[in-house]
């Protein structure tokens, strides 16, 4: 018996620019396994009829004439828990990145990208992948590794959430942030999937955080 086709990824566009708007719509008719369920040209439109389309991706821009980007998917998130949300914009500042992530964002990629890379990552973060422009990623990770603020002196024991990682932990923690899947650790260090896995319950216990999402949160002050 052959096997069943898998169903096209149903996609939403929050884009106010036209001209990206019918540049988009090109890329996503290129291909079968992407259908758009709406394009929206602000966020008020988008959070108010998204929640009934149940869009597995949404595409999001920041600057929108109403709402931005990162309040939309602030407000969208808890109304689409199974949606995965694609930041799509021109801001590459650090508070942005990490409001958007912090927000609910899955993924951020900066315009303009090439059309091949945009539908690779709507795969991506459809499959629970974390797609990043190598920009975003690099600001990502050097975020975490910026020197912690000294803690002032104080009587009560040092907290367990300062606990160092190894240097394994480390390199696949690095990995996490910039977005990898478990496969792609894996074969990027040469090891089991079972043992990433194995690491990554280390560095969230060592953390206490229970999702990738957390840890990016750590990485901006918010979490």
């Amino acid at each position: 018996m052959s096997a069943l086709p898998t169903p096209a990824i149903r996609l939403a566009v929050v884009e106010d620019d036209a001209r990206i708007r019918a540049v988009l719509s090109e890329i996503l008719s290129s291909t079968t396994d992407c259908t758009c369920v709406g394009f929206f040209t602000n966020g008020s439109s988008a959070i108010a009829e998204l929640p009934a389309l149940k869009p597995d991706v949404i595409l999001m821009d920041v600057n929108l004439p109403d709402l931005n980007g990162v309040e939309c998917v602030t407000r969208l998130s808890p109304l689409l828990p199974d949606t995965q949300i694609l930041m799509l914009t021109v801001y590459q500042d650090t508070d942005t990145i990490f409001q958007a992530l912090s927000a609910g964002a899955h993924g951020y990629l900066v315009k303009p990208v090439m059309p091949d890379r945009l539908l690779d990552a709507i795969r991506e973060v459809r499959e629970g992948g974390v797609p990043m422009s190598r920009t975003i990623a690099r600001k990502v990770i050097d975020a975490f590794h910026r020197p912690a603020p000294t803690p002032p002196k104080t009587s009560t024991p040092p907290s367990t959430l300062d606990a160092s990682l190894g240097p394994r932990e480390q390199q696949v923690l690095d990995y996490l942030v910039a977005g990898l899947a478990y496969k792609e650790i894996a074969l990027e260090l040469g090891i089991g999937i079972s043992t990433v896995s194995t690491y990554v319950q280390r560095i969230y216990e060592k953390l206490h955080v229970r999702t990738r999402r957390e840890i990016i949160a750590r990485c901006s002050g918010t979490f």
